[in-house]
């Protein structure tokens, strides 16, 4: 479908402010970390790498993206069990109040943050007597992240269909020899995409992270808010988000030629 020519100026105007007012900021933090004035004078007076060696010694640093790292693979695996056999369940029965069960799996990722952070530091708190801890982080943030493999499993469910696996099925397998050589298989490139994006949800999580943390066990989001506004660490903040801009890029680009590469495959086969 061919767009009027002025509808088509409209389009292209508005994409093009909305990607200016995404992605400017994000590489005035890039320049940013490069630049000599410690105020971040603009223009930069000089270039340096100096603040990037810094950040690449920093003690702080370095503990939070290892706490980071271990909360977003802890919770994306979780996510990926319990999404799937999610996935798995409501596909394959049907009863009442299927569709109720399916919205209260989706709502965590709807919640605002700072809802879902307080209800779970009172969970964890008042009603089960537990100590904030990593695992309380990791527990948290699988919540959200077990939707983003749901819809993955249930997309590529739609489809798929049933017909490889009743197929199996009428060939004498069983459920597990099913589910291991016909729709595992299937499902792999969509539960690599619902990790990827897993794991970036939880990486740079903050809100929730604030309420279920405690005071040691610092994500590298935390530790970027709490030296944001020192003086003495405002430029080695600035690049360590400046290289998390940069990696962040990788599991989403991944996850999307995932996604897409599936689909294509898909559609041929068809």
């Amino acid at each position: 479908m061919r767009l009027p020519a002025g509808l088509r100026v409209s389009v292209t105007v508005v994409t093009l402010v909305v990607l200016v007012v995404i992605y400017v900021p994000l590489l005035l933090v890039l320049l940013n970390s490069f630049n000599t004035d410690r105020t971040f004078g603009w223009p930069p007076p000089g270039y340096t790498t100096h603040w990037w060696s810094l950040a690449w010694h920093s003690e702080g640093a370095r503990d939070a993206l290892f706490t980071s790292v271990r909360v977003a693979l802890a919770a994306t695996a979780i996510a990926l069990v319990l999404g799937t056999l999610a996935a798995m369940g409501l596909r394959r029965t049907r009863f009442f109040g299927r569709n109720v069960v399916s919205l209260l799996i989706i709502l965590p990722i709807a919640l605002p943050g700072i809802v879902t952070g307080l209800a779970f530091q009172n969970g964890f708190r008042t009603i089960l007597g537990l100590q904030l801890s990593l695992w309380t982080i990791v527990i948290a943030h699988a919540t959200f992240c077990i939707v983003t493999v749901f819809n993955n499993v249930q997309a590529r469910f739609a489809r798929l269909g049933g017909n490889f696996e009743q197929a199996s099925m009428d060939l004498g397998a069983g459920p597990f020899t099913t589910f291991r050589l016909v729709t595992l298989p299937m499902l792999r490139s969509a539960l690599l995409a619902g990790g990827l994006l897993s794991f970036g949800l939880s990486f740079d999580e903050i809100v929730v992270t604030q309420f279920t943390a405690s005071s040691t066990d610092r994500t590298l989001p935390i530790w970027i808010f709490q030296n944001l506004f020192r003086p003495n660490a405002a430029p080695i903040v600035n690049c360590v988000a400046a290289a998390l801009v940069l990696f962040s890029v990788i599991p989403i680009y991944l996850a999307q030629r995932l996604s897409g590469d599936a689909a294509e495959a898909m559609t041929g086969a068809r």
